[in-house]
């Protein structure tokens, strides 16, 4: 067999051209890198002059209005009259005259309880009363005559004291054995039935005096020299439809709690509709006789936060400002200013600003957990919630 040798010339010639292939690819795959590279590095600096895109925000002006001066506190709705009815004497229940709920007159007969043994004394006991009056009136008789001695009257009158006297004593055994109504309300919940053997004292129901109830609250100890007696406050029930109703200061506790140095008081509120049912929670407003003028925001533009609470004030953009004046869409690029405020009383959906805004700056009133200080901003309000001082959310 005769082999073929190739020429070292060509063999060379082949090397040459394979180390230019992949120099070429080389070459290229630089070219390509360079020019992502290039491309990223001249994304950045437009990236960097253009400045963050702006976030979308709605805005509210703060504004002036005058505030009546109002202490709040909470509190619970207390009745005017309420008490445990419960039984006086022993004894099995024979009859039951009222249901759970409803409503009662002053005197009216509730429960009554087995009576029979008392009945059948208290009969026995007038027929006793009975003859000791008819031996006593004899013996006034024939005392006239000269027929009895005085000694005799006088034991047979005793006799129909004493009668008369166990007669009163039956009957009020009888009494305890009704229970009735102290007083006109609504009754709670029935817990006795028919039949059922009753101890003294056992609970039958609860009375509720209706058309007033108390709202016991509390207050610093400091404001113990603007209250009064008789001063108006104002009673908002949370979840019965905001119900709101006015009333009075109607006492005020002589001392203050040692422990958490408030003063306890009392005020008296009309309960028209029979809504206010004792045990309520309720926010109390007492309503000061000096009105002042606020510079308010809605409550959604404070940030809060553990170094202080504050707003963003939506500003120009200066002229020497980076990045873009105008987005896509034609929508002018402003700046959110962070300013830390102190805060007032709030009253609905808005809040005072005490101090760090002036009436007529625009503040971001949505979106303002995700700014920070010197960002930027566009304003869209359409989707923006309407604050209000009397808030009435729909029940859903």
């Amino acid at each position: 067999m005769t082999s073929i040798r190739v020429p070292k010339q060509s063999r060379a010639v082949r090397y040459i051209f394979t180390a230019i292939g992949l120099l070429a690819v080389i070459a290229a795959l630089v070219f390509v890198k360079f020019s992502q590279i290039s491309s990223l590095i001249a994304m950045g600096k437009q990236m960097e002059k253009s400045g963050p895109p702006p976030e979308a925000v709605g805005s509210a002006v703060a504004q002036t209005d005058v505030w009546e001066g109002t202490l709040s506190a909470v509190g619970s709705i207390a009745s005017v009259k309420g008490v445990a009815l419960s039984n006086d004497a022993a004894g099995v229940v024979t009859r039951i005259s009222f249901e759970s709920g409803s409503i009662v007159k002053q005197g009216q007969v509730l429960v009554e309880l087995d009576s029979s043994v008392e009945r059948a004394q208290l009969a026995s006991a007038r027929s006793r009363r009975d003859i000791a009056q008819i031996t006593a009136q004899r013996s006034r008789t024939l005392l006239a005559s000269n027929v009895i001695a005085q000694a005799e009257v006088d034991n047979n009158e005793a006799s129909l004291r004493t009668a008369s006297t166990e007669i009163d004593a039956l009957q009020a055994q009888l009494a305890r054995k009704v229970v009735r109504a102290p007083f006109a309300g609504r009754l709670g919940i029935r817990n006795v039935n028919l039949g059922q053997y009753l101890s003294p004292g056992t609970q039958l129901t609860t009375l509720e005096q209706l058309g007033a109830v108390y709202v016991d609250f509390s207050l610093p100890q400091q404001w113990l020299g603007k209250i009064n007696v008789g001063m108006p406050v104002r009673v908002t029930i949370e979840g019965a439809n905001d119900l709101a109703v006015d009333g009075q200061i109607a006492a005020v506790d002589p001392t203050v709690d040692n422990t958490t140095r408030n003063l306890k008081l009392r005020a008296s509120v009309v309960n028209k509709d029979d809504k206010l049912r004792p045990g309520m929670f309720a926010k109390v407003s007492v309503i000061l006789p000096e009105r002042a003028s606020q510079v308010i925001v809605p409550s959604t533009a404070v940030v809060h936060a553990s170094y202080g609470d504050s707003v963003f004030v939506v500003e120009d953009k200066k002229p020497d400002a980076p990045g873009m004046r105008q987005t896509p869409d034609g929508k002018p690029v402003k700046v959110a200013r962070q300013q830390f405020v102190r805060l007032g009383q709030a009253r609905g959906d808005y809040v005072a600003i005490a101090d760090g805004v002036t009436a007529g700056q625009e503040l971001v009133s949505a979106g303002a957990f995700k700014l920070r200080n010197g960002a930027p901003v566009t304003i869209d309000n359409r989707v923006k919630a309407d604050a209000q001082l009397s808030p009435r959310p729909e029940n859903h």
